[in-house]
């Protein structure tokens, strides 16, 4: 049985296409010279940290000293690969990752920058965090776990909580890896079942999924060089990575720039122009081009563009700018730039909240949220229901506990010129942060 693959371009509502057999070819795929951004994800004790560190092994990515200092601690054992990214004190001595640890290593065909993500429930926010700026998510599951002589095979709580995070923060590529297959009595078996049960949920929760691997990160199966068995003939999972994507800003777009900083052009006397700067969020911006400030309303034609201090005619999604107006507006942080009439301001929105802190959002609570670079006061008006992550059924709730995801109403103080976040991941994405503890409570994606 081969991997589970769909193109990149099949967007996240149609995921028909996970039953179809597919193997990876490099030229059907957008294969940039990017470096791939992705986290590794699942519940605690899959083996994250063991596949990245079987990751960076494999490759010779890691330093000769740190090779000796892992194999002095291991005292005659096999080295523990895990120990590679779990570098705080209490992750050695608990044996679980806390934190999101990032690792860099390179094969011949691309760069990466991996994220290990936690898996326990209570640092779910430094995962989300994680998946807020990957390229892919490669979701584990330990196959170890699973109820294999059940016809249906129940998945872990935390295997669908963090896929449903990662598809919802619209990562896009989703890849499974049943890890720990060496152990399974009938590996093939193990595979096909676990492969039906990961694609009946993905279906159901609207994930497309691009590739369902096999691997043993404590042996190495499959994950830099092709399991060679008679009940898989599909690509390894590192041939997987070194396919996906990276994430491109929307070019053909209205543009959209969120205010990071304004600084005095010149020497600071006399009525110097100011330089707006930030990183367009989608479309792009030329000298001659109008443009309107938000929320004022205003409208300038940009006079002068910049890029690293130096003058260019244009910029693009992706690149951060320094526009020079041809009049004086008042423009401050947290302001936008956008195309005359591309966006409207609201004071009221529909999102989708995953809520990330101990103290439940409750109706009526104020909150701080944050949108670009701007603070302002706001207030959950209702909650329209909760999502069951192991039916995916919509149910009813007057407050969202812990990790729960769910619809919900927002009001402002102030007027925001938010877009949806299946459109534009800057313009619709929000972040809620608790006045009294300042804690960030949760993610906001306007629906």
């Amino acid at each position: 049985m081969s991997a589970v693959l769909n193109s990149p371009s099949v967007p996240a509502t149609a995921p028909s296409a996970v039953n179809t057999v597919n193997k990876i070819h490099q030229s059907d795929v957008d294969t940039t010279h990017r470096a791939l951004r992705f986290l590794t994800a699942g519940s605690v004790d899959d083996g994250k940290s063991t596949l990245i560190g079987r990751l960076l092994f494999d490759s010779r990515a890691i330093l000769a000293d740190q090779l000796d200092t892992l194999a002095k601690r291991a005292a005659g054992q096999p080295i523990d690969l895990s120990l590679l990214t779990d570098g705080l004190e209490a992750e050695r001595e608990q044996g679980i990752t806390i934190d999101v640890a990032y690792r860099y290593f390179a094969t011949k065909q691309r760069k990466f920058i991996i994220a290990d993500a936690p898996g326990h429930e209570q640092y779910t926010r430094n995962m989300v965090t994680a998946a807020a700026g990957s390229d892919a998510a490669v979701v584990l599951v330990d196959v170890t776990k699973l109820d294999l002589s059940a016809d249906d095979v129940p998945l872990l709580p935390q295997t669908r909580r963090h896929s449903l995070l990662a598809h919802l923060l619209r990562v896009p590529s989703i890849v499974f890896a049943i890890n720990k297959i060496d152990a399974a009595a009938d590996p093939g078996v193990a595979f096909r079942k676990v492969s039906a049960a990961l694609e009946k949920f993905a279906s159901a929760a609207g994930i497309a999924v691009t590739a369902v691997v096999p691997v043993s990160a404590l042996r190495g199966d499959n994950v830099t060089q092709p399991l060679e068995a008679d009940w898989y003939d599909g690509p390894s999972l590192l041939q997987v990575l070194e396919s996906l994507p990276t994430v491109q800003e929307t070019v053909e777009a209205p543009l959209a720039l969120p205010v990071q900083y304004v600084a005095k052009d010149g020497d600071g006397t006399g009525n110097n122009p100011r330089v707006l700067w930030g990183r367009i969020a989608q479309g792009q911006v030329q000298v001659g081009d109008e443009v309107q400030i938000l929320p004022s309303g205003q409208t300038a034609v940009v006079a002068e563009l910049r890029r690293a201090g130096e003058p260019v005619a244009a910029s693009v999604a992706g690149e951060s700018a320094g526009l020079l107006l041809d009049r004086q507006v008042d423009v401050s942080r947290g302001d936008w730039i956008v195309a005359p009439g591309a966006a409207t301001p609201r004071r009221s929105f529909e999102a989708t909240l995953a809520w990330l802190d101990t103290e439940p959002a409750v109706i009526g609570r104020k909150y701080w949220v944050r949108h670009g670079n701007r603070w302002v006061q706001a207030r959950i008006a209702a909650i329209d229901h909760r999502l069951d992550i192991q039916t995916l059924a919509e149910t009813d709730a007057h407050e969202l506990s812990v990790n729960e995801i769910g619809h919900v109403t927002v009001e402002l103080q102030a007027e925001l010129p938010l877009q949806p976040y299946a459109d534009n991941r800057v313009g619709g994405a929000l972040i809620v942060v608790d006045p009294a503890s300042n804690r960030t409570s949760g993610a906001l994606l306007v629906r």
